[in-house]
């Protein structure tokens, strides 16, 4: 089992959320006192006479005005089993693109629902971008089970609504599991609540602890986007030339053959530097210099990867995006693609499907995509780049797309990223629905 997990939380607004972060912190002995004391402060000039644990996560103080969470926030903390790097996103609905941000890099999502509340829009909105990032476990943390006096109807129709559409979405059953929680009071978070007896399974810190761990891909090829060339040009080193980056995934070793992206030049690796010397090996995140046996014209947005199973390189391709932008895309849209260290001129040939995550249902040719919405499109690209399917390396097979007017993000994209498989789903004339929308 792996010693670190990366999880996101995620939820609509006034869930709770921040409260759940600052209580799994707070029960695990994960605050400073300065910090604990700041909060008691702040709380007490609230005129609360219990400190609010949201301010534990909402560092900004225009979160903290508001009683808002805006920005991504990442805490680090650690139990005798297992650390933690906890990515706290946004529930406001203008902030998913802050949302993708936060889950990219996750093992595992905890999203939020109100008891009162049950699943709403955006907690379905939540789901599917987490499913098609790839997260590949989900917690539903229904809190504020005490308000509704720890009842286990509610709870559990709302288990059975969450569970539904998550597997619909593509997750496993297994993969997927839902806890009564309060986190104004504690219950099931850190400590099992004597409240929910009707409830066999884990806190949510136990789960946290014993769920298992997809390893970091050491053992997929490599790849390694150049962010820097060192040229000290110094007598002590008058031949130095290195590339600088961190390793996207897989493993490099001293020895290795590699293929200089897009260009195709080959070489291989003469030395691996590091601030603290040099190494025989490095893997999937660390940041290292590569010394190569030849002397090869390369810059920055260059990918160095394993000659052996290098990514395609194309100036074609069709992704799933996320459109976070109140600018609508069409097609024709005239765009900068990031992908890694590299940015390019794209146009967006062509929306093949837009994906209604609320009702689980795809349709055909869209005219548009809007703010938050999913869908398929075709990219080209003004000169060849090298890219992996998102589902064969999340690091690789992820982009952006950049306003070319202001530099503002418009998407994130994956490339090759199939939508929800909508099987059996009923035809109509612009759309397949799998689930009824309702009355």
């Amino acid at each position: 089992m792996s010693d670190l997990l990366r999880l996101a939380t995620a939820g609509s607004v006034d869930d709770g959320k921040s409260t759940l972060v600052g209580r799994l912190l707070y029960d695990t002995k994960s605050v400073l006192a300065d910090t604990l004391d700041a909060v008691h402060r702040a709380s007490a000039d609230r005129g609360l006479t219990t400190p609010d644990l949201s301010l534990l996560v909402d560092g900004l103080r225009s979160e903290r005005e508001q009683g808002i969470t805006i920005d991504v926030a990442y805490r680090y903390f650690a139990t005798p089993r297992r650390s933690f790097v906890l990515a706290d996103t946004p529930g406001h609905v203008q902030y998913t693109r802050n949302t993708v941000t936060g889950a990219s890099t996750a093992q595992l999502g905890v999203l939020l629902v109100d008891a009162r509340k049950g699943v709403v829009e955006q907690t379905r909105r939540h789901a599917a971008v987490l499913a098609l990032l790839g997260v590949p476990r989900l917690v539903l943390a229904v809190n504020k089970i005490d308000l509704v006096d720890y009842d286990q109807v509610t709870f559990s129709r709302i288990a059975k609504e969450f569970t539904a559409h998550a597997t619909a979405l593509g997750f496993p059953e297994d993969a997927v599991l839902e806890i009564p929680v309060s986190a104004l009071a504690g219950d099931n978070v850190v400590e099992r609540s004597a409240n929910t007896p009707w409830y066999s399974g884990p806190t949510l810190l136990e789960h946290l602890e014993t769920v298992p761990v997809e390893p970091d891909p050491h053992d997929a090829p490599f790849r390694f986007p150049v962010q820097y060339v060192i040229r000290p040009r110094t007598p002590e080193h008058p031949d130095y030339r290195g590339y600088a980056g961190q390793v996207a995934s897989g493993t490099v070793r001293v020895g290795d053959e590699i293929a200089v992206l897009p260009g195709g030049l080959r070489s291989t690796v003469e030395r691996i530097d590091t601030a603290d010397g040099p190494l025989a090996e490095a893997v999937a995140g660390q940041s290292v210099t590569l010394l190569l046996a030849h002397e090869l014209d390369i810059s920055r947005g260059d990918l160095i990867a394993t000659s052996a199973n290098p990514p395609r390189v194309t100036d074609e391709f069709d992704a799933t995006v996320c459109w976070l932008s109140d600018k609508p895309l069409r097609p024709g849209a005239r765009v900068l693609v990031k992908h890694g260290t590299r940015t390019v001129q794209a146009i967006v040939t062509q929306l093949r499907t837009r994906f209604d995550e609320q009702r689980l249902a795809s349709t055909e040719n869209p005219e548009s995509l809007r703010l938050n919405e999913i869908g398929q499109v075709a990219v080209r690209t003004a000169e060849p780049v090298p890219v992996d399917d998102y589902t064969r390396d999340r690091r690789t097979g992820a982009f952006l797309v950049i306003d070319t007017a202001d530099g503002g993000t418009l998407a994130a994209g994956l490339v090759g990223a199939p939508l929800p498989e909508l099987d059996g789903a009923a035809d109509d004339t612009d759309s397949h629905a799998l689930v009824s929308p309702g009355p």
